[in-house]
């Protein structure tokens, strides 16, 4: 293991001590430094604190070069910076060669967003009364109306179904908890789906909310499956994915009028920037409407 190696592996200890960092955030980082560790002491024989300034924006122009899109080169830069952020506290580099560098992402594209209409239409499609199409319907009904992550989704466990008072414990990114409340449409379907559809699917004692045809716990690759096969059955013909769903519900309560900063402790982000993004859609929606509606737009 080389020193770069070392350092890393510190670095990522302290991120997971102190930060509460996935284990696909872990791993993320992990491939980002050990590239950048390869790059500097293999090919440029330096070592980490003979970086500079200009070394590293060297660094940035070998991925672009590559054809590593502006975004990956942007989260590789925020991981290099973060490693340089540590060691500068720990005083194993004088300087941070990061500061003096900038790399703008590009711009975000907006996400895929659903009318109102259109939800309704692919929610009300899971109409059969089969476990399955319980389940799945309970699925995207609580996604939509809680504003879920595919993997909060999957993670929730049968204690986890929300109480009598309409409200869900959510584990999301970094473990962060929070409190959800979930409308009655999609109450109504996770009832059907505990009385209906789940008792059917399980095989074994199984502690998951959600599970496959199996028995055991659902995975995300399988939402994504699932909502893939059910939107070829509907006449929706724009691509839609669960978190399509998610987009929705942001827009959709700001669209009636919500507050930012409650539609961020919704969505759990960590910073209220992030759900900014959602009031640049309900600007767009609105002009669209107001385009497609008036009489002399």
């Amino acid at each position: 293991m080389t020193f770069m190696d070392t350092f890393i592996q510190d670095y990522l200890r302290y991120l997971q001590i102190n930060s509460n960092i996935s284990q696909a955030t872990h791993q993320a980082y992990l491939q980002d430094l050990r590239r950048f560790a390869t790059f500097i002491e293999i090919l440029w024989e330096q070592s980490i604190v003979q970086v500079d300034h200009y070394l590293l924006r060297e660094y940035l122009a070998v991925l672009h070069k590559k054809g590593y899109t502006r975004t990956t080169i942007a989260r590789h830069l925020a991981s290099i910076r973060g490693l340089y952020k540590y060691l500068h506290r720990m005083g194993i580099v004088t300087k941070n060669p990061t500061v003096h560098v900038k790399f703008a992402r590009k711009s975000q594209t907006l996400p895929d967003v659903l009318s109102v209409d259109e939800v309704n239409d692919l929610l009300s499609a899971f109409n059969s009364t089969s476990p399955l199409v319980q389940r799945n319907r309970a699925i995207f009904e609580l996604i939509y109306a809680a504003g879920l992550r595919v993997s909060e989704v999957t993670n929730l466990n049968l204690v986890d179904a929300p109480d009598s008072s309409g409200l869900i414990r959510v584990l999301g990114k970094g473990n962060k908890e929070r409190i959800v409340p979930v409308g009655e449409y999609a109450l109504l379907a996770l009832e059907n789906y505990l009385a209906n559809g789940r008792p059917f699917l399980i095989k074994a004692e199984e502690t998951a909310l959600f599970v496959n045809h199996r028995g055991s716990r659902l995975s995300p690759r399988g939402v994504q499956y699932i909502l893939n096969q059910h939107i070829q059955n509907t006449a929706l013909d724009k691509g839609v994915s669960p978190h399509s769903l998610r987009h929705s519900f942001a827009t959709h309560l700001l669209d009636g009028g919500a507050d930012l900063r409650a539609v961020q402790e919704l969505l759990g982000h960590a910073s209220l920037s992030t759900t900014q993004l959602y009031t640049r859609i309900s600007r767009s929606h609105l002009k669209s409407t107001y385009n497609r509606s008036h009489p002399r737009a």
